[in-house]
């Protein structure tokens, strides 16, 4: 970790969430500590057979659950998972419970195995939740009926308060089944004293063209009653301009006067209100017949109070230009609705499995703080990317506003993570050259390459092509640059470049050298193949030659934050360091 963490104003950690979430700091400290988190939402992997981010152990169980070398989604019954299940078992009380139950009912199965993954972590994002603070949980319908009652245990059943659908496609063809559409979110409160806001669907056009079919100088209308059924003695069963509600055995109930507050309108008779919106104009008088209505204007309406069943915020499409090309990426419209509903500006918003950010995205362009972790150095290499191309204009520079933690910082941390793990140590070497992995989405090596980046020279459609390989041990020679060159010319790719931890030996230097230039438009030369060290760019010594006056699209820039400026933000005093 860095020294500075806890001085940053948001913080990106690497690693296993619950490792992060039980962690201290350099100075002892929690990494997040009690009751400092405002909302969480998070979107944990369960049997969608993608390639992604997940907490699980190596098949050989050489290495620990949060050391993994591939993206796999499969969490299965393994000596880790039942370590797990009985530190939580053990642990007792209202979790330990629930988790026994699961146990008759599932026996050693890898839906146990998740569960007891989960446990753990749902006990810790409670112990970080304000009193007044909501939790969001992301599943498909496979999980969500376990994921509720573990929520139950955790949380305590009166916290429940919703129950979201989310239409995530518009058709699913399956046999001998209804067609999955869905995804459920579990929305629970740590206290009955949470957070909520009122946040307003749009009305569908559709519905806008059937309901509002009025229309003045004023705009469009509906009409809506003035009357209430049944009879009152009070000024609400008194006549009005020759109109006598309880003839027809019912009783004024009058709307909100607009302009004026509360309390003018509660020192107001019933019958001095319907004046007062008569006046306005917003009570419409039939041709034929006495009784009156309420001209609701369209522009007077917010919309519709959100639902629990979410039919008007779609997926993102393969062609939006919000998709960054991660396989769970969900759309902005709908983290934007829960974190504007259950927090408000500056309060800290968490995901412990942030992937390629979008929570962490919306909670920035909301002025919201914010906390992200996740296990692999390609969401960590995304989100950095994400923020960068979305907040490119921020005062100060994005990249200023956050602290990334778990990343090594020196030779001894890059080689620690190098002998751990190879694939996410490569992951990580990447981000010091902005590369992206060839193997993060897919299964299986890509023939000598590591990671790959593309730039676009000015007034060209062609895409140039660099190709990277990188070496986590300290034996290295010759063949290696032979073996870069070939693959260099097997792809027709303009430049290779060699990334290691051991200096380059004058052989490996010459067959560099042999390769030759890479010439620019402008006429400017870059050496074809190039040998880079950890060292070097760690310390800024070393860098990536290429041409800089070029448009690079190694990744897919996130659209412009809609926020006109986000401001500066603080942590609380909890999560800040002492000056």
């Amino acid at each position: 970790m860095i020294s500075d963490a806890n001085s940053a104003l948001n913080k990106l950690f690497y690693g296993d969430n619950l490792e992060v979430l039980r962690g201290n700091d350099d100075s002892g400290r929690p990494n997040i500590p009690d009751q400092s988190v405002d909302l969480v939402y998070l979107d944990p992997p369960f049997n969608s057979r993608q390639d992604y981010n997940v907490l699980f152990a190596e098949k050989d169980g050489a290495h620990s659950g949060s050391q993994i070398t591939a993206f796999k989604d499969t969490w299965e019954w393994n000596e880790e998972a039942a370590r797990s299940y009985h530190d939580v078992v053990t642990a007792g009380g209202r979790v330990a419970e629930v988790m026994l139950a699961f146990h008759k009912l599932l026996g050693g199965s890898d839906m146990l195995a998740y569960l007891a993954m989960m446990a753990p972590r749902l006990v810790e994002l409670r112990r970080v939740l304000k009193e007044s603070g909501s939790i969001y949980l992301h599943c498909d319908p496979t999980a969500s009926h376990y994921l509720k009652l573990l929520l139950d245990g955790v949380f305590g059943a009166r916290m429940f308060t919703s129950e979201i659908i989310w239409k995530r496609t518009s058709a699913h063809n399956s046999a001998n089944r209804w067609g999955p559409v869905h995804d459920t979110i579990l929305f629970y409160t740590k206290s009955p004293n949470s957070v909520w806001n009122k946040v307003f669907e749009t009305y569908d056009p559709a519905y806008i063209e059937r309901f509002y079919r009025h229309q003045d100088e004023k705009g469009r209308f509906r009409l809506g009653d003035l009357t209430g059924a049944g009879t009152r003695s009070g000024e609400s069963g008194m006549e009005w301009k020759g109109v006598n509600p309880t003839a027809a055995g019912r009783h004024w109930a009058v709307p909100a006067v607009p302009d004026l507050s509360k309390a003018e309108v509660e020192a107001l008779s019933v019958q001095q209100r319907l004046d007062n919106l008569d006046k306005l104009g917003l009570i419409y008088w039939p041709k034929k017949g006495k009784v009156p209505q309420f001209r609701r204007y369209y522009d007077m309406d917010r919309g519709v109070p959100i639902q629990d069943v979410i039919g008007d915020i779609a997926p993102l499409s393969p062609h939006s230009q919000e998709r960054l090309g991660y396989p769970t990426q969900k759309p902005e419209a709908l983290l934007e609705r829960i974190i504007r509903a259950s927090s408000n500006e500056s309060d800290v918003i968490l995901d412990p499995f942030c992937g390629c950010g979008t929570t962490i995205q919306v909670a920035q362009q909301l002025n919201r703080r914010w906390i992200g972790i996740d296990i692999t150095h390609l969401a960590i290499g995304l989100i950095r990317n994400r923020l960068s191309s979305s907040f490119e204009n921020h005062v100060p520079p994005i990249n200023q506003t956050y602290a990334v933690i778990g990343t090594p910082k020196d030779i001894a941390g890059a080689e620690q993570l190098a002998s751990e793990n190879k694939h996410q140590f490569q992951y990580w070497a990447l981000t010091l050259v902005d590369a992206q992995p060839t193997d993060a989405m897919k299964k299986g090596a890509d023939r000598g390459i590591d990671g790959r980046k593309y730039f676009r020279e000015a007034n060209s459609d062609e895409y140039m092509q660099i190709i990277f390989s990188v070496k986590g041990g300290r034996n290295v020679g010759v063949a290696e640059v032979r073996d870069l060159i070939g693959v260099l010319q097997r792809e027709k790719a303009d430049i290779g470049v060699y990334i290691s931890f051991a200096e380059p030996t004058k052989p490996m230097q010459k067959e560099a050298a042999e390769a030759g230039f890479y010439t620019s438009r402008d006429g400017s030369r870059y050496p074809r193949v190039q040998l880079l060290t950890i060292k070097g760019l760690m310390e800024g010594t070393q860098y990536l030659q290429r041409p800089l006056h070029v448009e690079d699209v190694t990744f897919k820039k996130a659209p412009r934050s809609r926020s006109a400026a986000a401001v500066h933000l603080s942590l609380p005093l909890s999560l800040e360091s002492e000056e």
